[in-house]
């Protein structure tokens, strides 16, 4: 190979050189570049002996049902209790919904309603029931002289087993669920009703611990401390019109059930 290099040749070589991050021309020795060189030792350490390693600490798990207990716990009116909400970082729900839904109506109403989750509408407005189904749940409760904009004896109190919305309307993931529910039964305790109508099947597995809308719908059972109806979600009721029958007789207990203990 031809050994004499132009001018131009030996420049652009040199100039490789230095892109290369070559600082000498001439050493001594020969030079490994890839070669690790030990780092300087530490001040105290004679060299040739280790430094004592610095032991890593762990990081700790944190357990967000545990997390949600606490926060939850720790509120002391509604107002406190949707900050602790807002402020809960481990629900990964929060992350695409618009708005927490926390509440509607009257708080220390004698019926608190409790729906499942936000839709489109509910996300986008901030209060729960105010979709299609929203409107037929008014209507209903019209039907039987309750309705979340009174006062007094036919007002009613609406919440969400879930504050935010589940993308594309999913059913909620058991563990949502699980970091939701100290928040509901909180939810419950300080709202303060006489007994709760839950709709749908998310909202009876939370508090029942049962699915099966169909077969539990009108039969009265017992959560947090208070008697409990299960009914139809309006949401079933406008894609099964057929079932408002049975959302009748049930509004209808309802009723009867507050005026004995009135």
């Amino acid at each position: 190979m031809d050994s004499q290099m132009d001018w131009h040749a030996a420049r652009a070589a040199l100039e490789w050189q230095l892109e290369m991050g070559v600082t000498e021309a001439i050493s001594e020795t020969p030079i490994n570049r890839f070669e690790q060189v030990a780092p300087p030792p530490k001040a105290g350490v004679a060299p040739g002996v280790s430094a004592p390693a610095v032991p890593v600490q762990p990081v700790p798990e944190v357990d967000p049902v545990e997390e949600a207990e606490k926060a939850a716990a720790s509120a002391q009116d509604l107002a406190g209790l949707k900050a602790a909400m807002q402020a809960y970082p481990h629900c990964e729900l929060r992350k695409g919904a618009r708005n927490l839904v926390f509440c509607d109506g009257v708080p220390g109403s004698r019926v608190m309603i409790i729906g499942e989750a936000p839709g489109r509408e509910e996300d986008r407005v901030g209060k729960p029931f105010v979709g299609r189904a929203g409107q037929l749940l008014d209507r209903m409760l019209a039907a039987i002289d309750l309705g979340r904009d009174r006062e007094g004896a036919g007002s009613v109190y609406i919440t969400n087993v879930l504050p935010w919305r589940p993308p594309q309307n999913r059913d909620p993931k058991p563990v949502e669920m699980a970091m939701m529910m100290p928040f509901l039964l909180r939810h419950i305790a300080l709202a303060k009703p006489e007994l709760l109508v839950v709709m749908g099947n998310i909202s009876c597995h939370a508090l029942l611990g049962k699915r099966g809308i169909t077969r539990l719908r009108g039969q009265w059972a017992k959560a947090a401390g208070l008697p409990v109806i299960p009914m139809f979600h309006p949401a079933y009721l406008l894609r099964n019109p057929a079932a408002k029958r049975e959302a009748w007789a049930d509004l209808l207990d309802l009723q009867a059930r507050l005026r004995t203990t009135t």
